[in-house]
């Protein structure tokens, strides 16, 4: 049975090494000019020093540049591929068609990732973008286990999804918190709106509290519980799912830290014997939730929806 990949979503340089201790196999960087929704900011030195020890210990590093890029961006694409490139990423996630053809370009060895967020709904589509150089399609949070499985029994690319984190449920390009600061008369920079984890939207009638930060790539409201399905992955696994996300946006490195060592415990186990895994997977997700933060519930997400046609 071909081994599963645990990837990660460090906070800085500083998580690498303590992470690939813990078991990560993985880890996605980048900085927000390129990158959506990362979970720290590494600028071009702390993306190579990443990728200096990752590969020192036989991991890999995937370098994020899944924003939407409008015209002003386009000319800065072939400088950061020529970086990334040369820096030795094992990988480059995106999403935008424009950086797929600059990387023909400039880099035609580099993998690609192909990763829209909310497309990567079926085969037939994840199949499309191998066809155009993607070696990996992202699936889409909003799809079901059926649906997942199914896609992997279908699909000629690797295939990822998420199994840990809070997910996106709208962006807008637009500075929507500036502009209602603004309206309200008050001034606050970008920089202390920046991922920010105290701010909420909040929703008295379904009584839920919905992350909000703006950055660079615009305004982001992200779901109110967390994704966590540590005791749920058999399927997936007998699937041969290729890569499992932890994505610790918004989250401390201490606990990022704790839900890698205890997927990778998971994981291993399931590889060793099922039956350990089946007798532990209550534990393990036991132990996720003793750490889970107040105002953030764990649930499945979309791993056990109905679909509808």
């Amino acid at each position: 049975m071909k081994k599963t990949e645990l990837l990660v979503t460090p906070l800085t340089v500083d998580d690498i090494l303590p992470l690939i201790d813990a078991g990560a196999d993985a880890f996605v960087v980048g900085e927000q000019r390129y990158g959506l929704r990362l979970a720290g900011e590494f600028n071009r030195e702390d993306v190579q020093k990443a990728i200096e020890l990752a590969h020192s210990k036989g991991k890999k590093v995937y370098v994020a540049m899944n924003a939407i890029f409008h015209n002003e961006k386009i000319e800065e694409l072939s400088d950061y591929i020529k970086f990334v490139s040369a820096a030795k990423a094992d990988a480059i996630i995106f999403g935008d068609p424009a950086v797929l053809m600059t990387v023909r370009e400039i880099a035609p060895e580099m993998k690609l990732h192909w990763s829209t967020e909310t497309t990567g709904t079926n085969w037939f589509t994840c199949n499309y973008w191998g066809q155009k150089g993607a070696k990996r399609a992202v699936l889409a949070r909003e799809i079901n286990m059926d649906a997942i499985v199914e896609t992997k029994e279908n699909a000629e690319v690797e295939i990822e999804v998420q199994v840990h984190g809070m997910s996106c449920m709208f962006q807008s390009k637009r500075s929507l918190l500036g502009n209602y600061y603004e309206y309200q008369g008050k001034v606050l920079e970008i920089e202390n709106r920046n991922m920010e984890k105290n701010m909420f939207l909040h929703d008295k009638e379904r009584e839920n509290k919905y992350p909000i930060f703006e950055d660079e790539n615009g305004t982001h409201i992200m779901s109110p519980n967390d994704i966590c399905i540590i005791d749920e992955l058999q399927e997936m696994l007998e699937a041969g799912i290729d890569s499992f996300k932890i994505d610790g946006i918004l989250k401390s490195s201490e606990y990022i830290l704790a839900v890698t060592k205890a997927y990778r415990e998971a994981i291993d186990l399931f590889n060793e014997d099922p039956d350990a895994y089946e007798d532990k997977k209550d534990e393990l997700l036991a132990a996720i939730e003793e750490i889970q933060p107040a105002n953030r519930s764990l649930d499945t997400g979309f791993y056990f929806k109905e679909t509808v046609y």
